[in-house]
């Protein structure tokens, strides 16, 4: 190897290091907020996002808000979703998607079957649970207040009279803690990107 050769190797290898280390930082920082349906993986989203809040805009149920200038400069301004406090509609034709000109949020297939078409539902973009020591009907009173709250089939199921989530179905949208009525609630959100729990 000549000495222009090994400098341009070295050049990558330190290049592909780096954005490693990038993306690992962002990863784990990312376990703290939950972003719109279709966003990219957190250093692709954050290298495209331009903090134009056009998807902020386009979100009829206000679930999309910017995060704060406290989180640091990197994610500042950043589209991410309330789900503690709303759920995500998964409105048809995805507008806070349509609107994102520079593609941070981009519909993209789901499952290797669906290769070159577009999913009709993003991959999970939280992870919903139930704590059954808070949820009602696991604990004896009937209630049903998130039943029929769940738009997808088969993600919030009932084992006779005790809610379930299944997580092969489940992408998160967090309607079934909206409509929750446990206090604190019983349905647990946190990002998919990381284990740590955001509710």
């Amino acid at each position: 190897m000549d000495r222009r050769a090994f400098f341009q190797q070295a050049f990558r290898n330190t290049g592909e290091k780096i954005v490693k280390l990038c993306d690992a930082k962002v990863t784990r920082q990312a376990t703290h907020w939950i972003r719109p349906p279709y966003a990219q993986d957190e250093l692709a989203f954050l290298l495209a996002c331009t903090r134009c809040g056009a998807c902020i805009a386009a979100c009829p149920h206000e679930v999309i808000f910017p995060l704060a200038a406290r989180l640091g400069i990197t994610v500042a301004g950043t589209p991410a979703m309330d789900l503690l406090h709303k759920g995500c509609h998964l409105c048809e034709a995805w507008p806070c998607v349509a609107a994102c000109e520079p593609g941070a949020l981009k519909q993209h297939a789901r499952g290797a079957d669906t290769k070159d078409a577009p999913s009709a539902l993003p991959r999970p973009f939280a992870r919903v649970t139930i704590d059954t020591h808070a949820c009602l009907p696991h604990q004896g009173p009937e209630c049903g207040a998130c039943k029929g709250s769940c738009p997808i089939p088969g993600a919030l199921v009932w084992d006779m009279y005790r809610p379930r989530i299944d997580p092969e179905h489940c992408v998160g949208c967090a309607l079934c803690r909206a409509a929750c009525i446990a206090q604190p609630s019983a349905i647990k959100i946190e990002a998919m990107v990381g284990a740590m729990e955001v509710s």
